[in-house]
């Protein structure tokens, strides 16, 4: 599998539960194209504990979208570079909400 790791805030005129659909609706307009395996829900980071080490971001939230192999994860930006960025798409609507996003890739061994 390879996986994308995405950190991210949002736009202070968006709400998490709004964000959280669009998200959903993006990945399951993906999963009909047959351009992502899962995501993950979005998560709230918990930056107070001792587990998380990270300080050189600030990021809140974060989510982890998961492809078959890197082939699947390159047809889907392909995708979204063609079909997604126009102001009426899942994909435009969500990266719309969000605020300097961090994204972060590997792949199984």
């Amino acid at each position: 599998m390879f996986h994308m790791l995405c950190c991210f805030d949002l736009k202070p005129e968006f709400q998490l539960a709004d964000f959280r659909q669009a998200f959903a609706d993006f990945t399951a307009h993906l999963r009909a194209q047959d351009l992502v395996e899962s995501s993950s829900p979005v998560g709230i980071r918990q930056a107070d504990t001792i587990l998380d080490t990270d300080s050189e971001r600030g990021h809140q939230y974060f989510s982890i979208m998961s492809f078959r192999d890197r082939i699947q994860a390159d047809a889907a930006v392909d995708y979204i570079a063609v079909n997604g960025m126009s102001e009426d798409t899942t994909h435009h609507i969500t990266y719309a909400m969000v605020d300097d996003p961090v994204f972060i890739c590997w792949q199984d061994s």
